[in-house]
């Protein structure tokens, strides 16, 4: 048999702010879930009649009544998590922010623009870190730099000869829309 879970009686601060987190529109999606629960429970809403509000099953929202019973409104945020702690250092981290602002010949290279993929041999090689191009990307994205692809643009040929060399090219469209070789006779 399931064990019902009753709600203790609230604070009017804490309806003021349980109001504030269910209706927020910028806080995490799972938080405003937990204020609606709690909500509808100090409402009378039983366990089933909350998680349909909610999206979920009823004895998730059990567990987080009794959450919420023992913590107040601290026990709705997420706790810290185990697992692997984060690989890199602020130090590490701003070096390769730092060289992927700086020209890379300034640095020493032989290229004169950075690719994510030079980006992770100069961090291995120069910072010391093994990180992949993704790391890369979303340190460079949470400084507020945006990586464009390289672009080529047509201004300039290498080889001075190469409107001879390429002979007679485009002179007219055809009735259809499509381009035509130019006639060598």
């Amino acid at each position: 048999m399931k064990k019902r879970r009753s709600l203790r009686a609230l604070t009017e601060k804490e309806k003021t702010e349980l109001v504030r987190m269910a209706r927020s529109r910028s806080a995490p999606h799972r938080l405003v879930q937990r204020g609606t629960i709690i909500l509808a429970m100090a409402e009378g809403c039983t366990q089933a009649e909350a998680a349909g509000r909610a999206g979920l099953s009823a004895s998730l929202v059990g567990a987080w009544v009794e959450r919420f019973n023992q913590e107040g409104i601290a026990g709705l945020w997420d706790r810290p998590r185990s697992g692997r702690s984060t690989s890199y250092d602020e130090l590490s981290k701003g070096r390769v922010i730092q060289a992927a602002k700086t020209d890379p010949r300034k640095l020493g290279m032989d290229f004169g623009h950075w690719t994510l993929d030079r980006l992770v041999g100069y961090a291995a090689k120069h910072v010391g870190i093994s990180v992949k191009r993704v790391q890369i990307y979303r340190w460079l994205k949470r400084e507020g730099l945006r990586w464009r692809k390289e672009q080529s643009w047509f201004s300039q040929r290498c080889d001075p000869q190469f409107a001879e060399k390429r002979g007679p090219w485009l002179t007219f469209i055809s009735a259809k829309g499509r381009p035509r070789p130019a006639s060598s006779a």
